[in-house]
Protein backbone atom coordinates (compact mmCIF):
# COMPACT_ATOMS: atom_id res chain seq x y z
CA UNK A 1 0.00 0.00 0.00
CA UNK A 2 2.11 2.72 -1.13
CA UNK A 3 1.32 6.75 -0.53
CA UNK A 4 2.25 9.94 -0.40
CA UNK A 5 2.17 12.02 2.33
CA UNK A 6 1.48 15.89 2.69
CA UNK A 7 2.89 17.22 6.58
CA UNK A 8 0.77 20.55 7.14
CA UNK A 9 2.49 23.51 9.67
CA UNK A 10 1.44 24.04 13.21
CA UNK A 11 4.83 25.00 15.60
CA UNK A 12 4.39 22.41 18.61
CA UNK A 13 1.14 20.81 17.07
CA UNK A 14 3.45 19.18 14.35
CA UNK A 15 4.37 16.43 17.14
CA UNK A 16 1.54 14.73 16.17
CA UNK A 17 3.04 13.72 12.66
CA UNK A 18 5.33 11.83 14.65
CA UNK A 19 2.19 9.47 15.90
CA UNK A 20 1.00 9.25 12.17
CA UNK A 21 3.74 8.14 10.63
CA UNK A 22 4.50 5.67 13.34
CA UNK A 23 0.79 4.47 12.36
CA UNK A 24 1.75 4.39 9.22
CA UNK A 25 4.70 2.25 8.84
CA UNK A 26 2.64 -0.24 11.40
CA UNK A 27 -0.14 -0.96 9.28
CA UNK A 28 2.26 -1.71 6.41
CA UNK A 29 1.92 1.44 4.18
CA UNK A 30 5.15 2.86 2.23
CA UNK A 31 5.40 6.33 2.45
CA UNK A 32 6.94 6.76 -1.19
CA UNK A 33 7.26 10.79 -1.04
CA UNK A 34 7.28 13.36 1.48
CA UNK A 35 6.55 16.91 1.72
CA UNK A 36 6.30 19.44 4.20
CA UNK A 37 5.72 22.59 5.52
CA UNK A 38 6.63 24.62 8.75
CA UNK A 39 7.20 22.06 11.69
CA UNK A 40 5.93 19.61 8.99
CA UNK A 41 9.20 20.19 7.20
CA UNK A 42 11.27 19.34 10.51
CA UNK A 43 9.49 16.16 10.64
CA UNK A 44 9.73 15.41 6.84
CA UNK A 45 13.60 16.05 6.83
CA UNK A 46 13.94 13.14 9.88
CA UNK A 47 11.92 11.12 8.12
CA UNK A 48 13.12 10.79 5.07
CA UNK A 49 16.52 10.99 6.24
CA UNK A 50 15.81 7.83 7.33
CA UNK A 51 15.09 8.26 10.98
CA UNK A 52 12.08 6.19 12.04
CA UNK A 53 9.22 7.68 13.87
CA UNK A 54 10.43 6.34 17.18
CA UNK A 55 13.94 7.52 17.04
CA UNK A 56 12.63 10.93 15.76
CA UNK A 57 10.30 11.12 18.89
CA UNK A 58 12.83 10.54 20.97
CA UNK A 59 15.53 13.22 19.22
CA UNK A 60 12.84 15.79 19.80
CA UNK A 61 11.97 14.76 23.07
CA UNK A 62 15.93 15.27 24.21
CA UNK A 63 15.84 18.86 22.64
CA UNK A 64 15.48 21.26 25.87
CA UNK A 65 12.42 23.31 24.63
CA UNK A 66 13.51 26.43 26.49
CA UNK A 67 16.83 26.83 24.47
CA UNK A 68 14.87 27.41 21.48
CA UNK A 69 14.63 31.11 20.88
CA UNK A 70 17.52 34.16 21.05
CA UNK A 71 19.05 35.81 17.79
CA UNK A 72 22.24 34.75 15.41
CA UNK A 73 24.03 38.01 15.10
CA UNK A 74 23.23 37.51 11.25
CA UNK A 75 20.02 37.44 11.56
CA UNK A 76 17.04 38.92 9.59
CA UNK A 77 14.98 41.08 11.54
CA UNK A 78 12.52 39.43 13.93
CA UNK A 79 10.35 39.87 16.83
CA UNK A 80 12.33 36.37 17.98
CA UNK A 81 14.86 34.21 17.01
CA UNK A 82 15.70 30.23 16.88
CA UNK A 83 19.09 30.43 17.21
CA UNK A 84 19.22 27.61 19.79
CA UNK A 85 17.14 25.44 17.45
CA UNK A 86 19.10 26.49 14.83
CA UNK A 87 22.14 25.31 16.43
CA UNK A 88 20.48 21.89 17.58
CA UNK A 89 19.28 21.01 14.37
CA UNK A 90 22.90 22.17 12.97
CA UNK A 91 24.47 18.69 14.60
CA UNK A 92 21.36 16.64 13.57
CA UNK A 93 21.17 17.98 9.70
CA UNK A 94 24.34 19.89 9.15
CA UNK A 95 26.08 19.06 5.83
CA UNK A 96 22.87 16.77 4.59
CA UNK A 97 21.52 18.03 1.47
CA UNK A 98 18.67 16.64 -0.05
CA UNK A 99 20.93 14.31 -2.09
CA UNK A 100 21.12 12.17 1.30
CA UNK A 101 17.41 12.03 1.21
CA UNK A 102 16.02 8.39 1.09
CA UNK A 103 12.66 9.03 -0.66
CA UNK A 104 11.71 12.20 -2.84
CA UNK A 105 11.17 15.18 -0.37
CA UNK A 106 10.07 19.11 -1.02
CA UNK A 107 9.75 21.24 1.48
CA UNK A 108 7.83 24.36 0.81
CA UNK A 109 8.47 28.23 1.46
CA UNK A 110 7.44 31.49 0.67
CA UNK A 111 9.43 33.89 -1.60
CA UNK A 112 9.17 37.64 -0.08
CA UNK A 113 10.37 38.97 -3.00
CA UNK A 114 8.69 37.42 -5.72
CA UNK A 115 5.43 36.44 -3.83
CA UNK A 116 5.89 33.33 -4.84
CA UNK A 117 5.60 29.78 -3.26
CA UNK A 118 8.76 27.79 -3.36
CA UNK A 119 9.63 23.97 -3.38
CA UNK A 120 12.76 23.47 -2.08
CA UNK A 121 14.59 19.89 -3.12
CA UNK A 122 17.77 20.34 -3.76
CA UNK A 123 20.59 22.26 -1.57
CA UNK A 124 21.34 22.70 2.07
CA UNK A 125 19.03 20.79 3.87
CA UNK A 126 18.74 22.74 7.23
CA UNK A 127 18.76 25.78 5.07
CA UNK A 128 15.97 24.31 3.63
CA UNK A 129 13.96 23.85 6.74
CA UNK A 130 14.80 26.80 8.81
CA UNK A 131 13.60 28.46 5.83
CA UNK A 132 10.47 26.05 5.27
CA UNK A 133 9.58 27.18 9.24
CA UNK A 134 10.40 31.20 9.12
CA UNK A 135 6.86 32.22 10.41
CA UNK A 136 6.95 35.99 8.61
CA UNK A 137 7.91 38.16 11.17
CA UNK A 138 7.87 35.98 14.58
CA UNK A 139 11.51 33.92 13.20
CA UNK A 140 13.82 35.39 10.37
CA UNK A 141 13.04 34.88 7.42
CA UNK A 142 16.12 32.84 5.42
CA UNK A 143 18.19 34.03 1.96
CA UNK A 144 18.85 31.52 -0.25
CA UNK A 145 20.69 32.86 -3.19
CA UNK A 146 18.30 35.38 -4.40
CA UNK A 147 15.25 34.56 -2.47
CA UNK A 148 14.19 36.29 0.77
CA UNK A 149 12.13 32.52 2.56
CA UNK A 150 9.32 32.66 5.05
CA UNK A 151 6.79 30.26 6.54
CA UNK A 152 5.65 27.74 3.53
CA UNK A 153 2.17 27.86 5.46
CA UNK A 154 2.10 31.47 4.34
CA UNK A 155 0.55 30.28 1.13
CA UNK A 156 0.28 26.55 1.34
CA UNK A 157 -0.17 25.16 5.44
CA UNK A 158 -0.86 21.58 4.15
CA UNK A 159 1.29 21.13 0.88
CA UNK A 160 -0.86 18.69 -1.07
CA UNK A 161 -0.40 19.31 -4.26
CA UNK A 162 4.12 19.20 -3.79
CA UNK A 163 3.30 15.70 -2.24
CA UNK A 164 1.06 14.58 -5.46
CA UNK A 165 3.66 16.65 -7.56
CA UNK A 166 6.17 13.81 -6.67
CA UNK A 167 4.51 10.98 -6.76
CA UNK A 168 1.76 11.20 -9.52
CA UNK A 169 0.00 7.81 -9.37
CA UNK A 170 -0.46 7.53 -5.14
CA UNK A 171 -2.93 8.85 -3.71
CA UNK A 172 -1.86 11.50 -0.98
CA UNK A 173 -2.47 11.26 2.58
CA UNK A 174 -2.79 14.71 4.38
CA UNK A 175 -2.24 15.76 8.04
CA UNK A 176 -3.60 19.30 8.95
CA UNK A 177 -3.01 20.91 11.86
CA UNK A 178 -4.65 23.89 11.88
CA UNK A 179 -8.25 24.87 13.63
CA UNK A 180 -11.51 24.35 10.84
CA UNK A 181 -12.70 27.31 9.84
CA UNK A 182 -16.13 28.49 12.54
CA UNK A 183 -13.99 28.00 15.70
CA UNK A 184 -13.12 31.38 18.01
CA UNK A 185 -9.81 32.77 16.20
CA UNK A 186 -6.50 31.56 18.12
CA UNK A 187 -3.99 34.26 19.91
CA UNK A 188 -0.34 32.96 20.53
CA UNK A 189 1.32 33.31 24.14
CA UNK A 190 4.71 34.32 23.31
CA UNK A 191 7.19 32.78 24.78
CA UNK A 192 8.55 34.97 27.75
CA UNK A 193 12.61 35.38 28.51
CA UNK A 194 13.91 33.60 31.19
CA UNK A 195 15.87 37.44 32.29
CA UNK A 196 12.00 38.67 31.90
CA UNK A 197 10.35 37.94 35.57
CA UNK A 198 6.86 36.90 35.24
CA UNK A 199 5.19 40.26 37.04
CA UNK A 200 6.49 42.05 34.35
CA UNK A 201 5.49 40.31 31.08
CA UNK A 202 2.04 39.69 33.08
CA UNK A 203 1.95 43.78 33.39
CA UNK A 204 2.83 44.12 29.60
CA UNK A 205 0.29 41.37 28.59
CA UNK A 206 -2.59 44.38 29.38
CA UNK A 207 -1.21 47.28 28.10
CA UNK A 208 -2.50 48.46 24.71
CA UNK A 209 0.28 47.53 22.35
CA UNK A 210 0.07 43.75 23.41
CA UNK A 211 -3.80 43.56 23.14
CA UNK A 212 -3.37 45.12 19.73
CA UNK A 213 -0.52 41.97 19.05
CA UNK A 214 -3.19 39.65 20.15
CA UNK A 215 -6.07 41.32 17.53
CA UNK A 216 -3.57 40.82 14.51
CA UNK A 217 -2.12 37.18 15.73
CA UNK A 218 -5.86 36.15 16.05
CA UNK A 219 -6.74 37.97 12.24
CA UNK A 220 -3.61 35.91 11.09
CA UNK A 221 -4.97 32.74 12.91
CA UNK A 222 -8.29 33.31 11.04
CA UNK A 223 -6.71 34.27 7.02
CA UNK A 224 -4.46 30.54 7.71
CA UNK A 225 -7.50 28.80 8.21
CA UNK A 226 -9.01 30.27 5.30
CA UNK A 227 -6.29 29.81 3.07
CA UNK A 228 -5.72 25.96 4.63
CA UNK A 229 -9.56 25.38 3.85
CA UNK A 230 -9.20 26.87 0.43
CA UNK A 231 -6.46 24.69 -0.63
CA UNK A 232 -7.84 21.74 0.75
CA UNK A 233 -10.91 22.05 -1.57
CA UNK A 234 -8.69 22.62 -4.58
CA UNK A 235 -6.10 20.32 -4.07
CA UNK A 236 -8.11 17.19 -2.60
CA UNK A 237 -5.91 14.91 -0.81
CA UNK A 238 -7.31 11.23 -1.04
CA UNK A 239 -7.26 11.26 2.86
CA UNK A 240 -7.00 13.82 5.52
CA UNK A 241 -6.40 13.33 8.68
CA UNK A 242 -6.82 16.01 11.56
CA UNK A 243 -5.17 15.64 14.84
CA UNK A 244 -7.37 16.99 18.14
CA UNK A 245 -4.27 19.84 19.03
CA UNK A 246 -6.15 22.80 19.26
CA UNK A 247 -5.71 23.51 22.36
CA UNK A 248 -2.21 23.08 22.08
CA UNK A 249 -0.34 26.86 20.83
CA UNK A 250 1.86 26.90 18.06
CA UNK A 251 5.02 27.95 20.11
CA UNK A 252 4.10 26.13 23.28
CA UNK A 253 6.26 23.98 25.28
CA UNK A 254 4.71 20.23 25.31
CA UNK A 255 4.67 16.91 25.61
CA UNK A 256 6.38 15.44 22.59
CA UNK A 257 5.24 12.05 23.04
CA UNK A 258 1.92 13.28 24.34
CA UNK A 259 0.77 15.15 21.34
CA UNK A 260 2.28 12.25 18.86
CA UNK A 261 -0.23 9.72 20.76
CA UNK A 262 -3.00 12.78 19.25
CA UNK A 263 -1.30 11.77 16.03
CA UNK A 264 -2.25 7.69 16.58
CA UNK A 265 -5.65 8.11 17.27
CA UNK A 266 -6.41 10.32 14.59
CA UNK A 267 -4.67 7.98 12.10
CA UNK A 268 -6.69 5.39 14.15
CA UNK A 269 -10.38 6.87 13.53
CA UNK A 270 -9.24 7.64 9.60
CA UNK A 271 -7.93 3.96 9.18
CA UNK A 272 -11.43 2.05 7.75
CA UNK A 273 -11.69 5.46 5.20
CA UNK A 274 -7.67 4.60 4.47
CA UNK A 275 -8.21 0.66 4.06
CA UNK A 276 -11.49 1.18 1.64
CA UNK A 277 -9.22 3.84 -0.22
CA UNK A 278 -7.12 0.75 -1.23
CA UNK A 279 -9.94 -1.60 -1.43
CA UNK A 280 -11.60 0.03 -4.34
CA UNK A 281 -8.21 0.98 -6.01
CA UNK A 282 -7.39 -2.84 -6.17
CA UNK A 283 -11.21 -3.19 -7.54
CA UNK A 284 -10.28 -1.06 -10.31
CA UNK A 285 -6.72 -2.28 -11.18
CA UNK A 286 -8.69 -5.62 -11.49
CA UNK A 287 -11.58 -4.14 -13.86
CA UNK A 288 -9.07 -2.40 -16.40
CA UNK A 289 -6.95 -5.61 -16.22
CA UNK A 290 -10.20 -7.90 -17.27
CA UNK A 291 -10.94 -5.26 -19.70
CA UNK A 292 -7.51 -5.13 -21.13
CA UNK A 293 -7.69 -8.54 -21.95
CA UNK A 294 -10.37 -8.68 -23.78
Amino acid sequence: MEISLALGGGGSKGNAHIGVLRRLDQHGFKIRAIAGTSFGALVTAFYALGYPPDEIESIFSSFDQTKVYGHAPDDEPSFMGIAGAAAWLETWLGGKTFADLKIPTALTAVDLNSAKEVLLSEGDLLDAVLASAAIPGIFPARRINDMELVDGGTLDPVPVAPARALAPNLPVVAVALNVPMGEPAQSWSLPRPKYVPHSITERLSKMRYAQAIDVVLRSVDIMNRAVSEYRLEVDKPEILIRPAVSDVETLEQVSVGEIAKRGEQAFDEILPELMSLFLWHKRLARTLNSWSQR
